[in-house]
């Protein structure tokens, strides 16, 4: 009975029940929701949140209560710097691919930076720079759209390709096998366990802290970037907030999946889990008509109760 009773308290497990029941619920409140298409819509927009979680992933493994709160001002820079340099041809996505992902991990080395070495918290370094890149979205393109997604990546985000599924959620798969075998196949995945368990013990144990967890932040950085990429080909453009939608669900998503923000303990299957079922709730939330602002509220609380059950406490580490 016992162990019974730990299978059913496990976060992924809960996250897969939820979402079989919010399903359901969909489905009773507006016929067709559970269907085939539907469902793969909602995938598409799981994997969006899903890749923006990754990098919130690894930093809140990395422990000290880390979380990057400007994720959202990246994804939206990724998307316009995208935008821009491919201006809707398919000839210019090599050059937009590089440039979303180096603008991704500029700021993102910037974040592991004063983190580190200024040693400032990571909550508010990383409010901090979302206020800096809001700002310097609107400097730049003033809340006006900029650039185009050329017609292939459109293609890739939104057409099916192999077994009927869009190159999208391919590529969120790729992620998710590329964070298992980085978290648990790598010495890089070993120390970052480690570090977000006992910082003082793995620097005692010649463990590089600062270098980790500035990488942490970069690869952040990257992957909100990606997501960034993804965005604009979903979208066809972008706008300077565009990103913003991503910030708090991030953090939902990868509490949801049973990784603590005091670190140390998780992994990536539950965050996917958990950005599934984020996208479930809030297209209920829209079938019975309630705005953006009421879905934050909902998205708060949620967060909340979460913290309340396995969100914080070392304590509740097995």
């Amino acid at each position: 009975m016992r162990s019974v009773a730990d299978f059913a308290k496990n976060p992924l497990v809960v996250a897969l029940v939820l979402i079989v029941a919010l399903l359901f619920l969909g489905n009773a409140l507006s016929p067709g929701f559970a269907s085939g298409q539907q469902i793969l819509r909602l995938l598409i927009v799981a994997a969006l949140l899903g890749i923006v979680a990754a990098g919130q992933n690894l930093v809140i493994l990395g422990g000290r209560e880390g979380i990057d709160l400007s994720v959202g001002g990246v994804v939206s820079l990724s998307a316009i710097v995208a935008g821009n340099l491919m201006n809707g041809m398919d000839g210019g996505i090599p050059l937009a691919i590089v440039g979303a992902i180096a603008t991704g991990a500029l700021f993102g080395l910037f974040n592991g930076l004063g983190v580190t070495l200024l040693r400032i918290p990571p909550l508010v370094m990383t409010l901090g720079m979302l206020g800096v890149l809001q700002g310097l979205l609107v400097v730049v393109r003033q809340g006006i759209p900029s650039g185009r997604a050329a017609p292939a990546l459109s293609e890739f985000v939104t057409k099916p390709h192999l077994f009927g599924l869009p190159g999208i959620i391919w590529l969120w798969v790729a992620v998710g096998l590329l964070m298992a075998l980085i978290l648990h196949r790598t010495v890089f995945g070993h120390r970052i366990y480690a570090v977000g368990s006992n910082e003082r013990a793995a620097f005692m144990a010649g463990v590089p802290v600062r270098l980790i967890r500035i990488c942490l932040f970069v690869l952040s950085g990257v992957f909100a970037a990606i997501a960034g990429l993804c965005l604009l080909g979903y979208s066809g453009s972008s706008f300077a907030n565009v990103g913003e939608q991503y910030m708090l669900p991030s953090i939902i998503a990868v509490v949801l999946g049973g990784t603590p923000l005091s670190g140390g303990k998780g992994g990536y299957t539950g965050t996917m889990a958990g950005a599934i079922l984020l996208v479930i709730l809030q297209s209920i939330l829209t079938t019975v008509n309630i705005d953006e602002s009421g879905r934050q509220m909902v998205f708060g609380a949620t967060l909340l109760v979460l913290m309340l059950f396995y969100g914080r406490g070392r304590g509740l580490r097995a």
